[in-house]
This record gives structure tokens, C-alpha cells and sequence, in this order.
């Protein structure tokens, strides 16, 4: 997960009971601890909670709830507990335009939109991963471009909130960083609630064609990412 900058950071006011500095803290921590357990990220435990503890309740809570989990772990047991959480199950994918796109060509596009705000907030973003992957979108949120990253989040609430349901209905700990995450935006409304419904109804799509529109990116050198 790399985000490379070429631009200064933009600064705008946070919504909620949250200052943009609260908002970013949380973006920042969960970013590192949705992301695969690394050995650094591990070493970094304890800088972690108490960072959490300077946060407001409402934030603070959840992330601490999974830290102690997270401190408690062997880092073997990690490593098994993510990849069975995050890449076994289809309704668990940190990849935001899965949920309504799957792997059909429709993806593509969206997964463009991610990647045109990061070029205009000045960054470039790494091959080794799509840039609809969470931790990369909370990493750019919280320490490149708060605005855009903040937007891109709002627009994704109710896939946010679909996988914390998914989440805390297979038992998992994850759940309380998306309740922290969801508690930084706008709380969910009732368009919200009729997308969760539909994506929860529909799942996502199945049809296997590539990422053809995202790979042929015109605006990319050469039209490629």
C-alpha cells in the first residue's frame, strides 16, 4: 500500500462532533490495521492504542476493543485470521467496487474514479493494489487530501456499513475498525439503507470478463495504469 504525492494537502473543515484531526487519526489507524498484518504494523502496536485513547469515545472504543485482540495475537494467527476474513469470503472483500460490480467490465469504471481523484490530488498510486482498497483510500483520506478522501468515503457508506454487518455477523473483531471509520461520516440515511438492502440482496456479480476499462485508463501514460 503506497501513495506516492506530487502536490501540497488540502485542509477543509470535519463534519459531526469530530475535528478534521480526529477524523484523520482514525483514518490513519485503521488504514494500518485493516491492511495485512505486517511485522512492522505489529511493532507499532503500542503507539497505536495510545493514539487511540487521545480520541473521542464514540472512535476511541471500537479501535481499542480490536487492539486488544490484535495485542494479544501470535502473528501467525493474525496472518491465518485476515486472509480467512478478507480473502475467503465474497461479502468480506475491503475492495468497495466489488460489492456492486464483482469482476464484470462495469468495475472498471468505477475503479477509474478512484484512481482520476488520487491523480488530482497530485498522487500516484502503486500497481500492487486496485484503488478501491480500503486501507489505501483511509491512508489517502487521512495524510493527502482530506476533502476528496472524506468524499470518497461518504459515497461509499452504505458498502462501509454492509461489510461491518458482514463482519460482525461471522463473529469477526474487524468489525469495530468500520463502526470507528463509519463513525468519522455522515450517519447513514434512508437512500442508505435502501443501497445496503439491495447490495445485501443482489451480492456481487459473478460474470468473470477482467478490468479491461480500468486497465485502457485514456487519461494514464500510454492509456495504461
Amino acid at each position: 500500500m503506497k501513495l506516492r504525492t506530487r502536490g501540497p494537502k488540502l485542509l477543509k473543515p470535519a463534519l459531526g462532533n469530530l475535528s478534521e484531526t480526529d477524523q484523520q487519526l482514525v483514518w490513519r489507524i485503521v488504514a494500518l490495521l485493516l491492511d495485512y498484518p505486517s511485522e512492522q504494523t505489529i511493532t507499532m502496536t503500542d503507539q497505536l492504542s495510545a493514539a487511540a485513547t487521545q480520541l473521542p469515545d464514540e472512535v476511541s472504543q471500537p479501535v481499542l476493543t480490536f487492539m486488544s485482540h490484535f495485542c494479544d495475537a501470535d502473528p501467525l494467527q493474525l496472518a491465518a485470521q485476515y486472509v480467512e476474513t478478507f480473502d475467503m469470503r465474497r461479502r468480506a472483500s475491503l475492495h468497495l467496487t466489488y460489492y456492486a460490480y464483482g469482476d464484470t467490465r462495469k468495475r472498471g469504471m468505477a475503479l477509474l474514479r478512484f484512481k482520476h481523484a488520487y491523480r488530482q490530488a497530485g498522487v500516484e498510486v502503486g500497481d500492487e493494489e486496485l484503488p478501491d482498497y480500503l486501507p489505501l483510500l483511509l491512508e489517502f483520506a487521512a495524510t493527502v487530501d482530506h476533502a476528496h478522501g472524506q468524499r470518497l468515503l461518504g459515497e461509499n457508506v452504505p458498502v462501509l456499513e454492509l461489510l461491518r454487518l458482514s463482519l460482525q455477523d461471522n463473529g469477526s473483531v474487524y468489525a469495530n475498525l468500520l463502526t470507528a471509520v463509519l463513525a468519522t461520516l455522515p450517519p447513514i440515511n434512508t437512500a442508505d439503507r435502501r443501497r445496503i438492502a439491495e447490495l445485501a440482496a443482489q451480492g456481487p456479480p459473478e460474470e468473470e470478463v477482467g478490468l479491461e476499462p480500468f486497465a485502457m485508463d485514456p487519461l494514464g501514460p500510454g492509456g495504461r495504469r
